[in-house]
């Protein structure tokens, strides 16, 4: 049965922000870390060269970097955000480059213990790929998340299987979506992201997936605009053939994600719509240098003139 009115008071969507809010009482900000790991398909174990669409340059901070150590990067981070977001009073420790659970799980105990220690991390969020994780090492973060605040995100990218071949990800979405349910399983919150506008994918076949993902016992989600950016075999392809790509134009966006959202499962928190590069990493221009908030913003104007929100057409499967 379709949602008639909207549950989310303020916002037609499930908040992120307010979602911390409720968790936490006050402003959660992440403090991004590089901790120096690699991917599976880059360091030989399932494949090389990375996805095809991955340059990890375009999204690190400044103060990240792998020489640094974990306390230091978060030492640093603060500061950064201090600055930027002056209400922040706790923080969370944000493994965010290449793929961070693809090490032994001494090694993860080593990290990720470092951040935990640190009197002003309330918690651990761990960007990683369905087949960097096992059951020693989910039992390890199930305990972690007892004490603390944990998520664990995976990239998914895609749900279909030949898209995901030929960007390179080296992992299937069978894989994808038994790593996100075992995770689950286990208590940990659990995340995922997908990328719209993939070579090959219709706007149809898009909008579909959204009963797929639906399904999946997620916690967050982030969406995330095809860009391409310099430097990755992604950017080489398209300027070889640019028309084998469809990059969304900001309107169009604006409507094709409006029409998926309203299909998505309530529950799910949405941590953002856009993902945002650096224009100076893209090979193709952005929309009118617009950031990330002022999207929001717009997506939002639009949702509350069409009178519509997340889960409007959900089906509770």
């Amino acid at each position: 049965m379709p949602i008639t009115v909207n549950p989310f008071g303020d916002k037609p969507f499930n908040s992120y922000n307010e979602y911390f809010r409720r968790t936490f009482g006050t402003r959660v900000q992440k403090v991004s870390i590089d901790a120096g790991f690699t991917c599976p398909n880059r360091d030989g174990t399932v494949s090389s060269g990375g996805c095809t669409y991955c340059n990890n340059d375009a999204f690190n901070p400044s103060y990240c970097h792998p020489h640094k150590s974990v306390t230091q990067q978060i030492e640093e981070g603060i500061e950064f955000h201090r600055f930027r977001y002056r209400r922040a009073l706790k923080y969370l420790a944000y493994f965010q480059a290449f793929s961070n659970t693809h090490a032994s799980l001494s090694e993860l105990e080593r990290i990720f213990s470092q951040a935990i220690k640190h009197p002003d991390v309330v918690g651990l969020i761990i960007g990683t790929r369905p087949d960097c994780i096992d059951n020693d090492k989910l039992d390890y973060i199930a305990r972690l998340a007892k004490t603390h605040y944990v998520m664990v995100e995976y990239g998914v990218e895609s749900t279909n299987e030949n898209t995901l071949k030929a960007i390179n990800r080296g992992h299937t979405y069978e894989q994808a979506r038994e790593a996100i349910f075992t995770t689950a399983s286990k208590g940990i919150r659990t995340g995922a992201h997908l990328i719209f506008g993939l070579p090959g994918e219709s706007i149809e076949e898009m909008l579909e997936r959204a009963d797929e993902i639906s399904s999946l016992p997620l916690t967050t989600i982030k969406f995330h605009q095809l860009q391409i950016v310099r430097n990755t075999v992604m950017a080489d392809q398209y300027l070889i053939h640019p028309d084998n790509f469809h990059l969304f134009k900001l309107e169009e966006y604006i409507d094709f994600i409006i029409r998926f959202v309203e299909k998505l499962n309530p529950q799910f928190i949405i941590e953002r719509f856009t993902g945002e590069v650096p224009p100076r990493f893209l090979v193709t221009p952005p929309w009118g240098n617009l950031r990330s908030d002022q999207v929001l913003n717009l997506i939002i104007e639009e949702m509350t003139k069409r009178n519509t929100w997340q889960g409007k057409y959900f089906r509770n499967q």
